[in-house]
């Protein structure tokens, strides 16, 4: 089954959100994900916490494949690579700056405030990116121009869907319309979510290969 991306303009310039959590900008050959957290389990086990370590491995997994379906010429990280500083081993760190190279092409990270202290080579660092009339970074920031849009993450957004009596929640793109602010879905296998906002415009991600518009 062929992935089922949605594609909207922002002025000019075209975005597709994407059912694998990553925004895709095809002019400019970048590719954009978020909040995926490495480490997380291993934050949690040092807390007493058991958790399996197979989230990393996968996050890794989907990050390769992605790359290697779109070609893009950077990656973008817009923050919380990590989970904490205290839960990198040498052997995550080394799989982190390996990562250029494996992927062959530019990696970078807008930092998150869960990178904060985290010590990493090989991939460039900002606060934040600007691209054309596009500001990433990881948390919203106050834009004064109106023709500019924010992509970010941090958010976590998730959006609850009713059928037949069941609820259910999904991983989505949010979009504060008032704000020019599109929030991004995290990336990785162990990040929780946050209900989005009813004013939100959302396109929910309800499986790894489809991806839908909420109607308002």
């Amino acid at each position: 089954m062929k992935e089922n991306s949605f594609k909207f303009y922002w002025e000019n310039i075209l975005l597709e959100m994407l059912p694998s959590r990553a925004l895709l900008l095809p002019e400019t050959k970048e590719l954009l994900i978020c909040d995926i957290h490495l480490g997380k389990a291993e934050y949690f086990q040092q807390n007493g916490i058991p958790l399996t370590n197979n989230s990393d491995k996968h996050n890794f997994t989907r990050i390769k494949k992605i790359v290697k379906k779109y070609s893009p010429e950077k990656l973008i990280i817009l923050g919380d690579l990590f989970h904490s500083k205290y839960s990198i081993d040498k052997t995550l760190q080394k799989k982190v700056e390996d990562l250029p190279e494996l992927l062959k092409t530019n990696v970078e990270l807008v930092l998150g405030n869960h990178d904060l202290g985290c010590d990493i080579k090989n991939i460039k660092i900002f606060n934040i990116i600007k691209t054309k009339n596009i500001t990433f970074s990881h948390e919203p920031v106050n834009l004064v121009v109106n023709k500019t849009l924010n992509i970010c993450g941090h958010y976590h957004p998730k959006v609850y869907l009713k059928n037949n009596g069941d609820k259910l929640s999904f991983r989505c793109f949010a979009m504060d319309m008032n704000k020019n602010v599109l929030y991004l879905p995290a990336f990785g296998d162990l990040t929780g979510g946050y209900p989005c906002k009813k004013l939100f415009k959302k396109w929910a991600i309800v499986s790894e290969k489809e991806i839908i518009e909420i109607k308002s």
